[in-house]
Order: structure tokens, then C-alpha cells, then sequence
């Protein structure tokens, strides 16, 4: 046995809970999970049924935990858990399993199978089993603080170019600001009206704000490798720069994974409460409006639908929030068939879509999302999440469908009134 494998072994037992011994004794193999998963009704394929994906987990459960099992394997009737195995399981437990919740929601029996499969990835990565992709994702956010190797002077140079775009100053390491906002690398790099709508929406709301240098960055490659250790160091540059500024509250970016390990894993990770509150900047737009402080004129004529990104909506329960903005500032808004809860994932969350290997088992998979806007034919898609805006377009120009893909923040910036310009500040000697 390689050393890897004993110990990404000792890791799996190790992580086996009381939670997760009672899921595997109470599935009662009904294949509900299946019909839940895109990966298997896009496919037809049984090995992506979402519960089939923890079989070595569940062996090596059997095996160390139960009297049968463990009678089982003395007799040689159980097979050990091999690295060819975990090799081939690599496939099930990151390419075709996005941590969408789906699964968890339909089963009967109340069995978390994300939590199972999170669980699962601990040992996986412990035994060298994760993707490559996912791995310099998270290489690279330990070492220059974000998967996709962006670093300060590139936030910097972002922020210079939306303060001229915008006529507004973008804060950095303002102390005693109500709210620090953070960043995924996606919107950085691909989005960056993203921090120009942020920037109109708090200015018009009179909010006070600000970016940190050094913590700008929220996606957490840990939580989706499998790596709990390396989750809590990006939640800890995250939280240690709030307290250093003494903010109030963390605005979540567009982000699904950032905000669920932020939102729901952070105070866990690092083993304390925080000393400020996490919202997504949705639940903030949502705040805003609900005081009267989000002053919005003029309404979209396209037909508008919201792809509800998992994390947000299943794993968050931010569900009316997106829609009542969207009807704030758009006539024509309809939903797709399973919207709301029980939305379709689009198929590259939880890490997905950086795998490489896993680009045509994806596409595959996004005829689910295709069938979804064919039956409603939207004119644009409205989502909140960046990876999400992202594997969406690739998609839809994949299948060829015209339907351009906007963030909702930047959407409902759009139709504020334009503020009046502020003198940004040049930096010294410039």
C-alpha cells in the first residue's frame, strides 16, 4: 500500500461521523437521487447515481465500523479500497458532482449526500486522487491568495479602471466601514462591472465600504478539493481582515461556493464565531430595497429568466429575494420549469468546472439547462454567481443558443439614476 493511500484511508476513517454512518444504514436505495442528479438523467449512465459515488466510502465504512463488514473482510467477501479504485472513483466524486444539493434535497430518508461526497473528497485529496485542475486552483490560492493567480496589483489596476468607468472611488483598507466586499477571481478578471455596480448601488445608498489588500479574494478551492485545513486558511485571511477593519459585514460576491464556505462553514473552520455578520450581495440588494435605500427608474423590455445558482438558492435559501430585484426593474420575468429550489444546475460548480478532463461530460450535462431555457426562450438570462455566469455561456455557445448571460447585481446598477461624480483620489506621486 502506498503511503498516499494509507493516507487518504486514515483520512476516510477519520471523517466517518455519526452523520454519516446513519445515512449509509438508513438509504433505502430507491434511485430517487438519481433521477436528481443532470449527470445521470443527461446520460442514462448508473454510475452517476449520486449514492453509487460514495461506494468506497461506504466500503471502508462497512468494513471499520460494522461487525459484517468486518467479518466480511477478514473472510476476503470485501475488497480493500485500492488507488486504481479511488483513481476511477475520480471521475464520480468531482467531474460529475457539482455539490449542487440536488440529491440531498429529493431524498426521503433525509440523508445529506453532499455532505457524504464533501466527506469523501477529504480522502480523495489526502490520497492524491483530486483532479490537477483543482489542485493548481488551490496550490495557487495558498501560495498568491486566488485560484486564478490574481494578485494585488491586478486588483489594483482593476479598480483604477472602474473608478475612471464610473466616476467613482473604489475604498481600500478603509477601517470602521460597514461593509468590506470581496471578490472571486471571475469577476476580477472577467466581470468587472461587477465592482462598478457594488460601487453605484452603496453610493446611492449612502453605505460605506471598502476592499481589503488582503483579502480580496473568496473562492474557496479548499472547500471544493476536499481539503478542510486549506479551507480554513482562505477563510482566515478573509476573516482577519474584516476584524482588522473592523467592518460590520462581509458582502459575498456573485460567487455560490464562496459564500457557502464563508457563509456556513467559516465560523466551524476556524472554530469561533465571527465578530461581523456575511450576507451575499444579494441578500444586501434585497436589505437595501426592503429600506427604502435602492432608488431604481426605467424597466427591461427583453424577456428575462434567473438561472438560481445552487449554492445561493438550495444550500442558502435565497429564493424571492433575486426575483422580487428582477421584477423591480424588468416587465417580462418568467421563471423555468424546476426554478426556485429545485433549479437545474448549470453543471460546473463544486470545482467542475475546472477540470479539464470533464469539459465533454459537462456539456453533456447542460442539455438539462438547454431544455430548460428552450421552454421558456428568454431573451437573456439573468444568474448570480460568476462560475455560473461562466459554464453558462460556455454552454449556450456550445448548443449554439443566442442568449447573452448577465449578473443581477450588474442588472439592477443599471438602472439607478447616475450618481453624481466624485473626485477619486490619485495615489501618491502619480
Amino acid at each position: 500500500m502506498s503511503a498516499t493511500l494509507e493516507k487518504g484511508l486514515h483520512v476516510l476513517k477519520q471523517v466517518i461521523d455519526a452523520p454519516i454512518a446513519s445515512y449509509f444504514n438508513s438509504c433505502v436505495h430507491c434511485g430517487l437521487c438519481a433521477e436528481a442528479c443532470l449527470f445521470y438523467t443527461e446520460t442514462g449512465d448508473p454510475k452517476y447515481t449520486p449514492i453509487y459515488k460514495l461506494e468506497p466510502l461506504r466500503r471502508v465504512y462497512e468494513q471499520e465500523y460494522t461487525l459484517l463488514g468486518r467479518l466480511k473482510k477478514r473472510l476476503g467477501l470485501s475488497k480493500a479500497v485500492t488507488d486504481d479504485e479511488l483513481d476511477q472513483w475520480q471521475e464520480l466524486v468531482y467531474n460529475s458532482c457539482t455539490l449542487c444539493g440536488r440529491c440531498s434535497a429529493v431524498c426521503p430518508v433525509g440523508n445529506d449526500i453532499v455532505y457524504m461526497v464533501r466527506k469523501f473528497r477529504e480522502g480523495m485529496s489526502a490520497s492524491g486522487h483530486a483532479p490537477e485542475g483543482i489542485k493548481g486552483a488551490v496550490s495557487r490560492t495558498v501560495t498568491t491568495g486566488s485560484p486564478m493567480n490574481v494578485k494585488l496589483p491586478a486588483v489594483l489596476a482593476q479598480m483604477k479602471h472602474v473608478e475612471a468607468d464610473y466616476g467613482l472611488p473604489i475604498p481600500l483598507d478603509r477601517a470602521g466601514a460597514e461593509y468590506l466586499v470581496v471578490l472571486s477571481s471571475m469577476e476580477i478578471i472577467n466581470f468587472p462591472e461587477y465592482l462598478g455596480a457594488v460601487a453605484k448601488i452603496l453610493h446611492q445608498a449612502g453605505k460605506t465600504w471598502t476592499l481589503c489588500s488582503t483579502a480580496f479574494e473568496a473562492t474557496n478551492a479548499g472547500i471544493q478539493i476536499g481539503n478542510s485545513d486549506l479551507a480554513k486558511v482562505i477563510v482566515s485571511r478573509i476573516v482577519e481582515g474584516a476584524e482588522k477593519l473592523k467592518v460590520k459585514t462581509v458582502i459575498s460576491p456573485e460567487c455560490g461556493h464562496a459564500y457557502t464556505a464563508l457563509r456556513w462553514d467559516g465560523a466551524n473552520l476556524i472554530g469561533r464565531p465571527f465578530s461581523f455578520e456575511v450576507k451575499h450581495i444579494i441578500e444586501v440588494l434585497d436589505e437595501l430595497q426592503a429600506h427604502g435605500l435602492l432608488k431604481t427608474e426605467g424597466f427591461e423590455t427583453d424577456r428575462l429568466t434567473f438561472h438560481d445558482p445552487c449554492q445561493l438558492v438550495r444550500r442558502g435559501g435565497v429564493i424571492e429575494q433575486p426575483r422580487a430585484l428582477m421584477k423591480r426593474v424588468a416587465n417580462n420575468v418568467v421563471d423555468m420549469p424546476d426554478a426556485g429550489y429545485m433549479n437545474w444546475c448549470c453543471g460546473g460548480g463544486g470545482g467542475a468546472s475546472a477540470v479539464e478532463e470533464g469539459e465533454a461530460l459537462r456539456l453533456e450535462a447542460f442539455r438539462k439547462k438547454k431544455s430548460q431555457f428552450d421552454a421558456v426562450k428568454p431573451d437573456r438570462v439573468v444568474t448570480a454567481c460568476a462560475n455560473c455566469r461562466i459554464v453558462l455561456e460556455e454552454g449556450l455557445e456550445h448548443y449554439r443558443m443566442d442568449i447573452p448571460v448577465i449578473g443581477l447585481t450588474e442588472l439592477v446598477a443599471s438602472h439607478l439614476p447616475e450618481p453624481a461624480p466624485q473626485a477619486v483620489a490619485k495615489p501618491e506621486g502619480a
